[in-house]
């Protein structure tokens, strides 16, 4: 399956808490076709997962035991190498949170690396295992250069009345800001919606994680999520905003330190909290009748709903909303509930994007390998 060797080829991995997502991609010119793709899913479960899809091939779907994403990452270039896969000229890795320091996307080098492992008390539940991942693939594919994309970049700089949190000065030296997150995938429904993109767009990328944001002429201007992905609207473990005040209780009352405080509004909290079963949606709808899931499942629309309105005061006005995620993209009855409360605005355009965070990762790896050169 190895393409001419004139094309370049990108491999992308999108390493979350508990899951990999990957990709290979050739390219020529402004094109990419995936050749091989798929996903390491409900990693360190028994229900894990792993499915591929190879060009021209038979998809692949197992359960099997993966306890972390780097031995997802084994798995994914075991099946590079049992499908004779073509080496890729560049590795592309998704990285939540590059801290104050790494900002845009970029070749990483020493000094890089150094800045992402100093970044990861940022987005404890993300860049941990991204690190692990990336490591893994640097001794894998030696002579590559390997590119981070960054999940914050889409949102720099925010305007001051957005970046900047309600807090002393002094703080900020520490890199204390509204970073956003969610930014790959905000970027490739930029480039999705192309020459026909709105003046005010909001787009409401929901899933395990959650966030929605403000993009004015193509640029973002506000988004939920702040200093970590742990911040603005509920989402599936992770509690979105909460009284600043509650932390300092928790603390007080019941002496949780760091790693117990983390877990509770990060593992915990969120619509798993709430419903006491899952903080999977799928699972909520299916337990009809549930007082927990139902609960829980209107609060996350509830805190949607709200988000959209406020990025519609951010931006004067609201011309279209998109949803994307997992959630956005598959879960109908949530978007009906969510837009049912906001008819009000009466948005001109609501649509249905993927995701294509993969996509955006392997142009940037390429423009920054071809930049190389």
């Amino acid at each position: 399956m190895r393409p001419p060797s004139e094309n370049h080829i990108v491999l992308t991995l999108n390493c979350g808490s508990s899951s990999l997502k990957f990709g290979l991609f050739s390219a020529r010119g402004a094109g990419l076709e995936r050749l091989i793709h798929g996903e390491a899913e409900a990693i360190g479960t028994p229900q894990a997962r792993f499915s591929a899809t190879v060009h021209a091939g038979e998809p692949i779907s197992e359960t099997v035991a993966i306890a972390t994403p780097a031995d997802a990452a084994q798995r994914v270039f075991a099946l590079l190498a049992d499908r004779s896969a073509p080496e890729p000229s560049a590795v592309g890795h998704r990285i939540v949170h590059g801290g104050p320091s790494v900002r845009r996307h970029c070749v990483i080098n020493a000094e890089i690396l150094a800045e992402l492992e100093a970044a990861q008390i940022f987005a404890p539940l993300h860049t941990p295992p991204a690190i692990k991942v990336l490591k893994l693939a640097q001794a894998h594919y030696q002579a590559q250069p390997h590119v981070a994309c960054l999940d914050t970049a889409f949102h720099f700089p925010l305007p001051d009345v957005a970046r900047r949190l309600p807090i002393a000065a002094a703080l900020q030296a520490d890199g204390v800001e509204r970073y956003g997150f969610h930014g790959l995938s905000c970027e490739s429904i930029v480039h999705q919606l192309g020459g026909s993109i709105p003046e005010r767009l909001v787009i409401a990328h929901l899933g395990s994680g959650s966030s929605v944001t403000a993009v004015l002429a193509g640029r973002s201007i506000d988004t939920t999520m702040g200093l970590t992905p742990s911040g603005g609207v509920m989402m599936a473990t992770r509690s979105g905003d909460l009284d600043p005040g509650l932390l300092a209780f928790l603390i007080g009352r019941h002496g949780l330190d760091r790693d117990r405080l983390e877990a509770t509004i990060d593992r915990d909290a969120g619509m798993k909290g709430v419903s006491g079963l899952s903080g999977d949606m799928r699972q909520l709808r299916a337990a009809h009748g549930d007082p927990g899931a139902t609960l829980a499942t209107r609060m996350f629309v509830y805190s949607v709903r709200k988000a959209i309105a406020g990025m519609a005061a951010a931006l004067e006005g609201i011309d279209q909303l998109v949803f994307t995620g997992g959630i956005g993209e598959n879960d109908a009855e949530t978007r009906a509930e969510v837009s049912a409360g906001l008819s009000w605005l009466a948005i001109p355009h609501v649509r249905v994007l993927p995701a294509k965070e993969d996509e955006q990762i392997a142009r940037h790896a390429l423009s920054l390998e071809r930049g190389r050169r």
